[in-house]
């Protein structure tokens, strides 16, 4: 019978012809075997396992089973938790992880947890999703941390030092660089396209919705206007200082997509921008598939309009019908309605509620995922 070292050996000389992306991601990590953990664990470098358990699964859930701790660490699983309980942010993670794995052709050992509904989301954006559901029990945690001056893992119970953060950060990196140009060089295409898109959040993912909201309203004037529209998406505004105001329209989704606890988020966020940046001039309205509003959002309130189907040509008919000359637009939404056929003339920020529509299908502007910190 094989020991589980030679498993783990095995395993890692598959992967080479499996996957040359994962085969050169796992050069980056320590695999080490742990009998006091009862399957297998990461503190985000190091891929720790279970010798007894390992014995157990056939090879090709030992092959499984050792991806899924490795892209736990390779995509920051450990020190992108912040916050967040733990148990309920290893499940988010394990449901990310696993729709990668399984989308990739890799099996898994009995009991993992799937969520085909769930698995297309970020691991945050999957986890402000179960916050809303009935708790989902995980036996063995595997997301461990470092414990303080004995180099040994524990079960993470709170956030890394920053300068952990900021090592294992740089480290997978390198790591995720390298094994993407080996893919390439070697001309397979074996990264699926979940993983694709959970590598894009190793960085993205780092920014909270407000911070971009904050980031999108209070560039100054210039960086939005005199921009060629062809290059709205990819963001290439202009990067100078004008003294004068922006005028934000501000939307927000009435149609039941949007719960009141995160349009009150929403408005605090605008109201402190607006108090923050006297340049900001922020004008809010409610749709569904109607427009309603506007109101000043400093000197004026509406009580909240709508319950109808979603469809957001009236708010962008609207804005074009305005003096579009230093304006931008914000929408609040799930992004499930029909979007205007041509791309409006301003900046537009969609900030989406979690399970909302993914990024990449919404035809212009850029994505916020609303994420409470």
């Amino acid at each position: 019978m094989m020991t589980a070292e030679q498993r783990v050996r095995g395993s890692l000389l598959r992967l080479r012809s499996k996957s040359p992306f994962l085969a050169t991601l796992a050069l980056f990590a320590n695999f080490r075997a742990d009998p006091s953990h009862p399957t297998a664990a990461t503190d985000g470098r190091d891929v720790i396992y279970n010798p007894e358990f390992l014995e157990k699964q056939s090879l090709e859930q030992v092959d499984g089973l050792l991806m899924h701790e490795l892209l736990h660490a390779a995509l920051l699983h450990v020190t992108r938790r912040q916050w967040r309980n733990p148990k309920g942010f290893n499940i988010a993670a394990d449901i990310v992880v696993n729709g990668i794995l399984e989308q990739s052709g890799f099996q898994l050992p009995d009991g993992g947890l799937f969520d085909s509904d769930l698995q297309k989301y970020s691991v945050e954006e999957v986890y402000a999703i179960l916050e809303k559901q009935a708790p989902r029990d995980l036996e063995n945690p595997d997301l461990l941390e470092p414990a303080e001056g004995t180099g040994k893992p524990k079960e993470t119970t709170g956030a890394l030092k920053e300068s952990q953060v900021k090592a294992l950060e740089r480290h997978w990196k390198e790591a995720l660089e390298q094994a993407a140009a080996v893919a390439r060089g070697q001309k397979k295409g074996d990264v699926a396209a979940g993983l694709l898109r959970a590598m894009t959040e190793t960085g993205a993912s780092q920014l909270d919705w407000k911070t971009l909201l904050w980031r999108f309203l209070t560039r100054t004037p210039t960086d939005f206007t005199h921009f060629d529209r062809r290059f709205l998406y990819q963001r290439q505004y202009l990067e100078a200082l004008d003294s004068e105001s922006v005028q934000v329209y501000a939307c927000i989704d009435t149609s039941g997509s949007v719960e009141d606890t995160q349009m009150q988020s929403f408005i605090a966020e605008l109201r402190g921008i607006s108090r923050a940046y006297p340049q900001a001039k922020i004008r809010v309205f409610y749709a569904d598939a109607a427009l309603y509003g506007g109101f000043d959002l400093e000197t004026e309130w509406q009580d909240p309009q709508g319950g109808g189907g979603t469809d957001f040509n009236p708010f962008f008919t609207y804005l074009e019908q305005q003096n579009p000359e230093n304006t931008v637009a914000v929408y609040l939404t799930d992004g499930f309605g029909d979007f205007p056929t041509n791309m409006p003339s301003i900046p537009v920020l969609w900030v989406v509620t979690p399970g909302g529509l993914e990024n990449a299908q919404f035809p212009f502007g850029e994505m916020a995922r609303l994420l409470e910190p």
